[in-house]
């Protein structure tokens, strides 16, 4: 008998949509099911993303000389669920943002919800779709993605952030801000109650590497109440290595 042990697969190979698929059908369309029954972070979460995004982009007006902070013409919720971070967030800051979201519940909360309705034309193209079969069709100059990309396997999410890429104008960016393993020998964890893999620091960044994405900026999302126990969320602000940055 050999003595050598089995590897373990790696955390991302247990990922199955269809479990994903199910677990957000039986999620109530709600701030509290979009946030795990954390709604109180909401505001919080909301507050650090505006800030974190207007730093970035600060920084890219100074290195390019474009001159001054005006809105974002074209950006994209990925992975929007009900729209609580376009209402809150994108819906301020760009003129119209496009929705890839694979629920159609969610979606179709977003559309009937009263931001939609009230900022008529703010709210684009829907696209009922996962991240990993949706190939963008217009150039978009802010690509959001916020606690979605652990649906995707490491393969499918380069490729994922490839696509994107090719998807963005001149200055535009592809923002991730995703939970981070806390795991001691900084591995990535597998979560089966919802299929999806929380990931370390470090093998972020080989994806980005791997799918030729520079990373322009990173920082930590502050302000959750220590006592949730919530795990630690990263900002990463990515634009293609042939860009200037």
């Amino acid at each position: 008998m050999s003595d050598i042990a089995t590897p373990e697969p790696p955390p991302d190979s247990h990922i199955d949509h269809a479990s994903s698929i199910q677990y957000w059908n039986n999620t109530p369309p709600t701030v509290d099911g979009m946030l795990g029954g954390f709604p109180q972070i909401s505001a919080i979460d909301l507050r650090g993303s505006a800030s974190f995004l207007a730093k970035v982009r600060r920084l890219i007006l100074r290195q390019t000389a474009r001159g001054k902070l005006e809105k974002i013409s074209l950006g994209v919720d990925c992975g929007a669920g009900i729209g609580r971070v376009t209402e809150g967030f994108l819906g301020n800051v760009c003129e119209v943002v496009d929705i890839v979201e694979p629920i159609e519940k969610f979606a179709q909360a977003l559309r009937d919800g009263p931001f939609a309705k009230k900022n008529n034309g703010v709210v684009g193209d829907i696209y009922i779709t996962g991240l990993e079969n949706w190939v963008p069709e217009k150039q978009y100059d802010l690509i959001w993605n916020q606690w979605c990309v652990g649906h995707l396997t490491d393969v499918q999410l380069v490729e994922y952030l490839k696509r994107a890429a090719d998807a963005l104008t001149d200055s535009g960016l592809i923002i991730l801000k995703e939970n981070l393993s806390t795991d001691v020998d900084g591995n990535d964890h597998f979560d089966s109650v919802d299929s999806a893999v929380t990931r370390a620091d470090g093998k972020f960044r080989n994806i980005f590497k791997e799918a030729g994405l520079n990373l322009i900026k990173t920082e930590e999302q502050l302000g959750f109440p220590k006592s949730l126990g919530l795990l630690p969320v990263r900002f990463y602000a990515l634009r293609p290595e042939q860009l200037k940055s």
